[in-house]
């Protein structure tokens, strides 16, 4: 196999190797070893990785597949290093943005300060689709709201990390951080140990905690449990492994009954209290008798219990509003708002379209932007302006002109790469970063995250619904360079 040897950056920000070709500070030894391994050895360990991930059965769903629902998640063994240099402003950066979104959060179902000081447009907040009415007046336990957060962060042509989009509702794709890591370790066990990388296998430990701090005032011992969909679910393997790692309950709603004014759990010895679920049901189809009516999914009655604060969730209906792709734009100012500070982090500049003068212009430049319906995710209602026909940019133009509260528009970044293995080389594919947020009784941030690759030469669209995969994440512990 080619290495790094005849690698090519073709111009991008790498991440790996410098536009000299050289090693980045911290990745000499990853390199060095690559280029150390006999012909064919690379390859081989690929192979092997890729065989544990299937007997480890780390697969997702995708749906409207015909050739059946479940998929390996791809993996690449070429991992991602940050530096500490690099990490700190992200993890600082991140516990401010959550800090900011919370209180946003609490605000907006309660006093409405920041409305009625006309930072956020107050139409924006109360026409989206994901501002919960049913959510006014309330406070979940703790005043917290956003207690798991996945922030999509790329890195441009500048070499500075910028947010993409918040997600605060069910943030999926942790599992594949872990075990990722655990198919590292065996693979460069060398490396891997030289490099000083900090851990990521205290997440569970830190949800669980997160969890248990929820409890409903005066139980010590609360009974939690993974709230999922079920097995058709896309990251139903996440579910059950997360609740595996914590020790807790997996359940879906038919196991659930809300009697006495609590939530119980059925089993064979009767009805058991529970007092934590950590939702990954979205908002919609949690409670039948309050969102959707024709919900098979979620528990009568829950959302009362809740109120009453008999049980607690996480994370708390609601909190979509806070990840609406036209909301995003003004996460700036928000940040400011609440905590006096400028952002560290960066937003990517984005045009709303629905002010008339952002719309105007996305209008005319769609053939260089790229276009987000505001409560889409992964991949889809997403229009690649460089990427695209002359139709599907007249298509986007319809829908932004029928519906511009629901379209945001971004410039095209020229997103960072990593060196992937295609085939019998090394070629360098476009990667974001999506960081693993806890916000308990302090904010977590996991040292890495879930680097999403995407796999198709010169594609810019990282999920793994449009074929992405994924990298392990290496953040180098602080003061620590490869030593020799």
């Amino acid at each position: 196999m080619e290495t790094f040897t005849t690698y090519d950056p073709e111009g991008f920000y790498d991440e790996l190797v410098d536009e000299n070709g050289k090693p980045r500070p911290g990745v000499e030894l990853l390199v060095d070893k690559i280029e150390s391994l006999p012909d064919g050895d690379l390859d081989r360990r690929q192979k092997e990785a890729e065989a544990l991930l299937l007997k480890m059965g780390i697969t997702f769903n995708v749906y409207g597949q015909d050739q059946g629902t479940e998929k390996i998640f791809p993996f690449d063994l070429i991992p991602r290093i940050i530096s500490d240099d690099d990490w700190q402003p992200i993890e600082a950066g991140l516990k401010q943005r959550i800090f900011a979104l919370n209180e946003f959060l609490q605000d907006i179902y309660n006093d409405q300060k920041i409305l009625k000081d006309k930072v956020v447009p107050k139409d924006l907040i109360l026409s989206s689709k994901t501002y919960r009415k049913e959510c006014v007046g309330f406070t979940p336990p703790k005043k917290i709201w956003c207690h798991v957060t996945g922030t999509d962060l790329i890195r441009g042509a500048d070499g500075c990390f910028y947010v993409l989009e918040d997600n605060l509702r069910c943030p999926s794709g942790v599992s594949y951080v872990l075990e990722n890591r655990q198919v590292l370790k065996r693979t460069f066990p060398y490396v891997f140990e030289k490099s000083k990388v900090r851990a990521v296998d205290e997440y569970p430990g830190k949800l669980l905690d997160m969890l248990e701090y929820l409890a409903p005032d005066g139980v010590d011992s609360p009974t939690i449990g993974v709230l999922t969909p079920g097995i058709y679910n896309s990251a139903y393997f996440e579910h059950s492994f997360l609740s595996q790692q914590m020790g807790v309950e997996l359940v879906e709603g038919r196991d659930l009954v809300v009697s006495d004014g609590y939530v119980h759990m059925l089993t064979t010895k009767g009805l058991k209290r529970v007092d934590v679920l950590y939702r990954r049901i979205d908002d919609d189809f949690i409670d039948p008798s309050v969102f959707r009516p024709d919900s098979l999914l979620g528990v009568k009655g829950l959302i009362d219990v809740y109120r009453d604060g008999k049980i607690a969730m996480a994370n708390a209906p609601g909190t979509g509003i806070a990840d609406d792709k036209a909301v995003y734009a003004y996460v700036p100012k928000i940040i400011k708002y609440y905590t006096g500070e400028e952002p560290i982090l960066p937003n990517v500049p984005t045009y709303i379209c629905q002010e008339k003068a952002d719309r105007d212009y996305v209008l005319d430049h769609l053939s260089e932007l790229v276009v987000k319906a505001a409560n889409e995710s992964g991949g889809y209602g997403m229009l690649i302006g460089p990427h695209s026909t002359k139709k599907e940019q007249q298509t986007f133009a319809k829908l932004i002109l029928a519906e511009p509260r629901n379209y945001i528009a971004q410039p095209t970044i020229s997103l960072s790469r990593v060196p992937t293995i295609i085939g019998d080389r090394l070629e360098g594919r476009h990667v974001d970063l999506r960081p693993y947020i806890i916000f308990g009784e302090d904010i977590y941030v996991q040292p890495g995250g879930l680097t999403r690759v995407a796999l198709k030469k010169g594609s810019l669209v990282v999920n793994s619904s449009q074929g992405g995969g994924s990298k392990d994440t290496w953040v180098l512990a602080p003061g620590e360079k490869e030593e020799n």
